[in-house]
């Protein structure tokens, strides 16, 4: 060997530090090495100054993600992340690049994964979006003293008075949480979205995992799936919910289907899902019976003929440059709700590539769908739901005034539990239990706690949105929807503003 192998080598840029000061692993602590669930700490014998042999945490330097994990447990608060990545002296070709080259060029090979959505650098448009508030003139609104009202029906709306109104989803707040798999996401984590969307009002959704059969107590506050791969379903997964979702494609991955790993399917997701226990379970990107607005229509009422019209229909695509005749289309191919996804949606795993480079972000595609079904007379027809990229209650009001009837969260339950955004979640070692189901991590998630603190954002995010509703002398959400005359843009260009469909501060 010449060692060429080592031009390949590449460094994590995070690394644990240790203050060996404030370290007791004098007395035989070692809860960072047990923490650790990617393998980077690990306890190495050290002879002490009075002669005693003692294990001492050393990083390995082979596979920190900067879960954050060790440092949130260590008793002493002893530890800290480094970041040190590797550099390259040329102006263009960033060590992003370079070291993506050499893991490809070397022993790992094939598709490079991430998790967590899309880290830019695109532009992220809330940011440059602020909401017009109330002084003078139109006079703001104390949502403490003064009834606020955020609560929103989703599901198709009479044309005209007096017309029957279609099946609808009632939400105490207009937040439901997105789409994550049982198998994608720990059981436990299903059951806390379950519990919380219950005692909250709302509603969360199952993926295309299956509709885990414990679970299906929560059946009136939950959306179960039809993908591509038709994981589990059957009439009694479609009548055990409250709403039934064809996923025609996601934010994360426009255009390319799913796949969780043998490895990942356990017995309970084989059962869940109808599919052999360790078997790969492999979505395709299309789904092999819909090649046109005429096939979708054909699953969309087939599904409501099973379900007696009793529930919505909701169909998910992906934000992509043509979405808003995609959404004409399904609006009229009979969809209940459409919901959009933009290209910062999370996933547990999506090729590097695709990931960064592939679909448009949420703030464009719903104002462009809603104003493509204003122009052409049917808005309200169809509710619209957006997700990928929402993470903070203002987001969220945003969302609305640029068209959308509700939102998906994901990632911001996923944080919301603990999640320290390392991108590792195609794994299987998650640190925090979120996206494993692996015996001794999995257990890592306490369902009550669970509960609480998704509970506690839904709370305080609902809470934000009055507060911001009260600031624009508002006391109704649905006189927000659409609503872009409360926006202004800063620092965004004439096409942009045009798209938005909302003045520049100042104007």
């Amino acid at each position: 060997m010449n060692g060429m192998e080592n031009n390949w080598k590449t460094i994590p840029a995070f690394h644990p530090e240790f203050d060996i000061e404030r370290c007791d692993y004098k007395n035989g602590c070692s809860i960072c090495s047990k923490e650790c669930s990617f393998g980077e700490i690990s306890m190495h014998p050290v002879k002490d100054d009075d002669g005693e042999v003692r294990y001492r945490p050393r990083a390995n330097l082979t596979a920190c993600n900067s879960c954050q994990r060790c440092v949130k447990m260590c008793p002493e608060g002893a530890i800290h992340i480094e970041f040190q990545p590797m550099h390259t002296s040329h102006g263009y070709w960033t060590s992003d690049y370079a070291s993506n080259i050499w893991r490809q060029a070397g022993d790992e090979g094939g598709v490079l994964l991430v998790g967590n959505g899309a880290t830019g650098p695109q532009k992220r448009y809330f940011d440059h979006i602020m909401f017009d508030a109330c002084q003078v003139t139109n006079p703001s609104i104390d949502p403490l003293r003064e009834p606020m009202e955020i609560r929103r029906y989703l599901g198709r709306k009479p044309a005209q008075y007096g017309e029957e109104i279609g099946p609808q989803l009632k939400l105490d707040v207009p937040i439901m949480f997105g789409a994550m798999s049982f198998g994608a996401v720990n059981k436990r984590v299903q059951e806390a979205e379950a519990r919380a969307t219950k005692d909250v009002g709302t509603y969360w959704n199952t993926g295309e995992g299956g509709f885990f059969k414990d679970l299906r107590i929560y059946g009136e506050n939950t959306i179960v799936q039809v993908a591509s791969g038709r994981f589990g379903v059957s009439e009694d997964y479609l009548k055990s919910a409250a709403a039934v979702e064809i996923k025609i494609g996601q934010g994360a991955k426009p255009g390319i289907g799913g796949h969780l790993p043998g490895e990942k399917v356990l017995k309970a997701i084989s059962e869940t899902r109808m599919i052999p226990e360790g078997s790969d379970a492999l979505s395709p990107a299309p789904h092999h019976d819909i090649y046109s607005i005429e096939d979708l229509r054909q699953l969309i009422y087939a599904i409501k003929e099973a379900m007696e019209y009793k529930v919505p229909v909701s169909v998910k695509i992906a934000a992509v440059h043509n979405v808003a005749p995609i959404v004409s289309g399904v609006a009229r191919a009979g969809a209940d709700i459409i919901a959009i996804d933009g290209f910062r949606g999370g996933t547990g795993a999506t090729p590097l590539q695709i990931r960064q480079s592939t679909g448009i972000p949420i703030e464009l595609a719903i104002s462009a769908a809603d104003t493509r079904l204003r122009e052409e007379g049917i808005r309200d027809t169809v509710s619209l739901v957006a997700s990928g990229g929402i993470m903070c209650s203002s987001d969220v009001l945003k969302a609305i005034c640029l068209g959308a009837d509700a939102v998906y969260i994901g990632t911001p339950v996923l944080v919301a539990l603990g999640c320290g955004l390392c991108q590792r979640c195609f794994s299987g070692k998650c640190a925090y239990g979120i996206t494993t189901n692996k015996p001794g991590l999995a257990e890592r998630i306490d369902v009550e706690q669970a509960t609480q603190a998704l509970k506690n954002l839904l709370h305080a995010w609902g809470e934000e949105m009055k507060e911001l509703m009260g600031s624009m002398g508002i006391s109704a959400i649905e006189a927000l929807r659409s609503n872009r005359d409360r926006l202004r843009g800063v620092g965004l260009n004439e096409e942009e503003l045009r798209i938005l469909e909302i003045k520049h501060a100042g104007a």
